[in-house]
């Protein structure tokens, strides 16, 4: 497996840029509540904004109100729970469809997270997710479970760091790319994806295709993305030099 380099100052130049949340922008942490984001933060997305004319979303699994939690979106694009929710800088939002029977298949989900301690069942707009970061000899039975229940009620099965979710069959980051992309502010642009997950593949692959190019953070693996940095930190030093 060939080392990425890292990305050039000049990546940006005329570039639309999207970035994921966690592991990107903040630290992962044991939950999903427990993140600490940094104060500045916001000002350095100020900045890049500014920089790229307001060709600037944050792409997440998470949804749009825990984002709004963390980081009011005010001014900048969001894509919440993996391509499912697109709201634009205006606040323009695109409705969300919510798959039948998701209530019964949350409890079933939180059934089985009691079963050993440190599982956490997480509630999203339209998809639940599973994290065992605090259960990692779970991995595997929380993995199988999923796939299982996914393969009974036809949902899609997403994978992540320490995580297993359900999700409607459907969209994905690549997707949420895609149409971000065919937006005024953003068309005929040059797209760039920051991502560590391997649920940021898909939005990798969608920047290759539109001659763009994804940024993988963390350490090396097989990877759609043409560059690579090597943490949280190195990734704010690079947007903080951009900016």
């Amino acid at each position: 497996m060939a080392e990425l380099p890292p990305p050039p100052a000049s990546l940006l130049d005329g570039a639309a840029l999207f970035l994921d949340f966690d592991g990107t922008l903040v630290e992962l942490a044991d939950t999903p509540d427990s993140i600490r984001v940094s104060p500045t933060l916001r000002s350095l997305l100020d900045r890049l904004g500014q920089r790229l004319e307001g060709r600037l979303a944050i792409v997440s699994g998470r949804s749009l109100a825990d984002l709004d939690r963390h980081l009011p979106s005010s001014g900048i694009a969001f894509s919440g729970s993996h391509g499912l929710e697109l709201k634009l800088a205006d606040g323009t939002a695109l409705p969300l469809s919510v798959p039948i029977g998701l209530d019964d298949v949350l409890d079933r989900v939180r059934r089985f997270a009691a079963t050993a301690d440190g599982l956490i069942a997480e509630e999203k707009p339209a998809g639940i997710a599973l994290h065992y970061r605090r259960a990692p000899d779970q991995a595997g039975a929380a993995a199988r479970f999923i796939e299982a229940l996914a393969g009974e009620r036809g949902f899609s099965v997403q994978h992540g760091n320490m995580v297993s979710e359900l999700r409607p069959i459907g969209a994905t980051k690549g997707d949420a790319l895609k149409a971000f992309m065919s937006e005024p502010e953003f068309a005929g642009t040059r797209p760039v994806f920051v991502g560590d997950d391997l649920t940021d593949e898909h939005a990798f692959a969608a920047a290759a295709e539109l001659r763009g190019a994804g940024v993988l953070v963390g350490p090396p693996r097989p990877t759609a993305a043409g560059y690579r940095l090597p943490s949280v930190a190195a990734v704010a030093a690079w947007l903080g030099a951009a900016a």
